[in-house]
């Protein structure tokens, strides 16, 4: 069984998916974890004072925001995608709502579609409400090498 199945697996019968974000190399440098609730994901950034890009508001990098997302949308890739391969980003575009605070930050992935070579995902990001999101984000990403 591979790691991929293996992380899978210890996830969804354990509610363990620390060894999901020990398959993504970028989530583990940016500290990332993550919870299951109802089927879906939770991804947790937890803030510490080198994520500041802007000093004097002060807010988190927008890029550590956009790869916290991204990193978020594979995850639930990941688990709920039966496959071996880390999806690869095709495409992510991201609208800035409000600043990312010097706080922790959370986040969520829906699934829109998912063929059998692209994915197109729906991630959200808020630091203290659901509610009330800082960052919402469309991405797809290839699941397969084409035959």
């Amino acid at each position: 069984m591979s790691a991929a199945a293996q992380a899978r697996r210890a996830a969804r019968e354990h509610h363990d998916c620390d060894g999901l974000v020990a398959l993504v190399p970028y989530a583990r440098f940016l500290g990332v974890r993550v919870e299951l609730h109802d089927g879906v994901l939770r991804s947790h950034l937890p803030f510490r004072p080198g994520l500041i890009g802007n000093p004097r508001l002060p807010a988190v990098h927008g890029g550590v925001t956009a790869a916290f997302m991204e990193n978020a949308a594979i995850l639930q890739l990941l688990l709920q995608i039966d496959q071996d391969r880390i999806p690869k980003s095709i495409d992510f575009a991201i609208d800035y709502l409000l600043p990312n605070r010097p706080e922790d930050s959370y986040a969520e992935c829906v699934i829109s579609r998912a063929g059998l070579r692209v994915a197109q995902t729906m991630i959200r990001c808020w630091q203290k409400d659901p509610d009330h999101p800082i960052a919402i984000a469309r991405a797809h990403f290839l699941l397969a090498t084409p035959a």
